[in-house]
């Protein structure tokens, strides 16, 4: 099969590479050997974690809303199978989406697992070659698996293991802080487990704003969510159909499963790069300039498999910036801002710099306003107050270069800051102008007017004399 673009892989950087190249007229072959298309993201990855975070918003509602909103209707009552189903037919619904999208674009699906033979081809086990002008690598990446004694011991599993469970552990042990592993014990601690989380580092999510991981580990410990912080997993016993995880300091833990959330790794071995000419590296992925393009001039990478960061939303991006390269045409990676969503419980978004890069980087010039959902009208007639926003912006030019949202629908509302920054907006654009009220978006504005000093719906600062 010849064709002018062969894209090798079909999760979010590879499906919109495949779709975007089409559109330019390429005729362009897709190589994917799983069962549906859309890679980890839809099929074992975001959407069905973000299912069951839903199945886990509207238990918390019924336990924590419903009745202050005058509406009774019982004890939540989790129906684990009736919820997995639901999980399953998203999925079904948005990767059989995903196949539509394929035929209307008319991008050829090939099935099967693909290997580079040489520069300019590939292989697929079971099916023909394909001949490419230019191809785009964009094969995701897989769970990193660390060296202790006793991990590959039953009942010890990764994200997809976990979404593939029937039943809800009693006790669930979760390795890592980070954001797979802080939204999956926000999950199942509304789902009735008793979940403790175990990071080797400080605090939880370590990359984050520190106020972030501060207010996530206090509502955390409301909530019963054990966390050993500053703390390493040393070895894993199976004992009579549980887990014993030992931990430094003599320390051990009883477990009917444990999760292993330690980071990513790309998926580089067994694609025939060396064959393509393509320099790769197995911790940091495919090396790639501003354009996607690697160290051969007509092959691209995009995702998680090229290195720069490990969201779906940027694969999009990755992907259809490839894809107008690959096709011919000229684009390059832009600094963009990126959104940094978690599904935890609070909902947590960010977006441009932490408190603590910003000031790395402009000293005294950083002003924080920071406003409460405890004093937004929204929030409290929805009875969902836990959390804040908080703005970061640079004094001298007013340029906003962060935003920070705790708390009801964060990742939606962190949209609003994303668009700040890509236009360089000051602080003044984003407090000053008029907006929707009774909103949640009000939060933005009135952390904007904190850091201006000048709040209208939270005391000032008492001023010391």
């Amino acid at each position: 099969m010849d064709c002018d673009v062969a894209v090798l892989g079909a999760g979010p950087g590879g499906y919109a590479a495949a779709i975007r190249a089409a559109q330019l007229g390429a005729k362009v072959a897709c190589i994917e050997s799983e069962s549906a298309l859309g890679g980890v993201c839809l099929r074992i990855g975001c959407i069905p974690t973000k299912t069951w975070a839903q199945t886990a918003r509207a238990i918390r509602e019924i336990e924590e809303s419903f009745e202050n909103l005058g509406v009774g209707i019982g004890e939540a009552d989790l129906d684990f199978e009736r919820a997995n189903a639901w999980k399953a037919a998203t999925v079904e619904r948005l990767t059989g989406g995903v196949a539509t999208l394929f035929k209307a674009n008319g991008v050829e699906w090939v099935k099967g697992f693909g290997r580079f033979g040489d520069p300019h081809t590939i292989a697929v086990e079971g099916g023909e070659k394909i001949s490419f002008k230019s191809a785009i690598v964009a094969t995701g990446s897989h769970p990193i698996v660390p060296p202790i004694e006793g991990i590959d011991s039953k009942g010890v599993v990764d994200s997809t293991g976990l979404l593939a469970q029937t039943e809800v552990p009693r006790r669930l042990v979760v390795l890592g802080g980070g954001v797979i592993g802080c939204e999956f014990a926000s999950i199942f601690s509304r789902f009735g487990s008793e979940v403790t989380v175990v990071e080797l580092l400080e605090r939880l999510l370590p990359m984050e704003d520190e106020d972030v991981s501060s207010e996530l580990e206090r509502s955390f410990r409301r909530r019963g969510i054990e966390q050993r912080l500053g703390t390493a997993c040393t070895k894993v016993e199976e004992t009579g159909g549980a887990l014993r995880v030992s931990l430094g300091e003599g320390e051990a833990l009883e477990a009917d499963l444990m999760l292993v959330s330690v980071g990513r790794a790309p998926n580089v071995a067994g694609i025939g790069l060396e064959a393509a000419g393509v320099a790769f590296d197995t911790k940091s992925g495919i090396q790639t300039d501003e354009h996607r393009r690697t160290s051969v001039a007509h092959i691209y990478a995009a995702g998680d498999v090229a290195g720069h960061w490990q969201l779906a939303h940027t694969a999009f991006y990755e992907g259809e910036i490839a894809a107008e390269n690959a096709a011919g045409r000229e684009a390059v990676v832009e600094s963009r801002a990126v959104p940094r969503p978690i599904y935890s419980e609070p909902e947590i978004a960010a977006v441009g710099l932490t408190e603590v890069e910003a000031r790395e980087r402009h000293g005294d010039a950083v002003v924080i306003g920071r406003f409460p959902w405890a004093a937004n009208g929204r929030a409290v007639m929805q009875s969902e107050t836990a959390g804040w926003v908080k703005t970061i912006h640079e004094s001298r030019s007013s340029k906003l270069l962060g935003l920070v949202v705790v708390g009801p629908h964060a990742t939606e509302l962190i949209e609003v800051g994303r668009v700040a920054i890509d236009a360089e907006s000051t602080i003044e654009t984003l407090s000053l102008g008029i907006t929707a009220h009774p909103t949640l978006s009000e939060a933005i504005k009135e952390a904007g007017l904190v850091a201006l000093e000048r709040p209208v719906h939270l005391a000032p600062k008492r001023r010391s004399h």
